[in-house]
């Protein structure tokens, strides 16, 4: 091939690498605002991204583009292009991962527990209620995603979080806070009470899960027959 002919067909193909490459960023940011792991880092998003979602493909055909581009270059700076795009695209994908699980934790999760639906029946209208105003008077760790189980035992709740925070930890500090009691701390679970209400927190893979009822009932519905078997912590929160 004439060198001006391998020229032209050189930057055509870094043309098309180059596109590419930006099309699979945005692919990327959009596959991780709909499925990343919001409890994960952006490295790690980025890394399962590549693994289990359709960025790997997208570097693969991008990495082929420029490769190609770079065997049939005739000038340096065209090389050095090659070489660029598929890190540069690497890197457009690390900076977008935070954001697209941003987006994720804010159209999906809220800051604070909700139990209360409206259209419940009583006395699970009433339990709920009560359940509300146990969890709006402690200040949250998390993100939650509106997913758990409510009844007249009680309003369960589980939440995403951030790796290096500790549950138990802060609402060993929250809850004194808002007057209420510890009653019982092993390390694995926290439970407080207050006016006839009690409260449980315990930690899970990736976040946790709380609990809000009345004082004389088990925590998380444990012993009810309607529960038997029931998971505390999901294996996806």
């Amino acid at each position: 091939m004439p060198v001006t002919g391998r020229a032209v067909s050189a930057a055509v193909l870094l043309v098309v690498g180059a596109g590419l490459a930006v099309l699979a960023v945005m692919v990327h940011y959009e596959f991780m605002r709909i499925y990343g792991d919001v409890s994960g880092t952006p490295l790690e998003g980025l890394t399962w991204g590549l693994t289990a979602g359709p960025s790997g493909l997208g570097l693969g055909l991008v990495a082929v583009v420029a490769m190609i581009g770079f065997m049939i270059s005739t000038r340096p700076w065209m090389r050095l292009t090659a070489v660029a795009i598929p890190v540069l695209m690497l890197i457009g994908m690390f900076a977008v991962t935070p954001a697209a699980l941003g987006q994720k934790m804010e159209n999906q999760f809220v800051s604070a527990p909700q139990c209360v639906t409206e259209g419940t029946d009583e006395p699970m209208a009433s339990a709920d209620r009560e359940a509300q105003q146990t969890f709006d008077s402690i200040s949250h760790i998390g993100h939650f995603s509106g997913g758990g189980m409510s009844g007249v035992g009680g309003c369960t709740r589980w939440f995403k979080l951030s790796e290096g925070a500790d549950v138990l930890q802060h609402y060993r500090g929250a809850l004194p806070a808002a007057g209420w009691e510890v009653v019982e701390d092993d390390g694995s679970h926290l439970r407080a009470q207050l006016d006839g209400r009690a409260f449980d927190v315990m930690p899970c893979p990736g976040g946790g899960v709380i609990w809000a009822g009345s004082d004389d009932e088990p925590s998380f519905g444990q012993g009810r027959p309607g529960l038997a078997g029931t998971e505390i912590c999901p294996h996806d929160l």
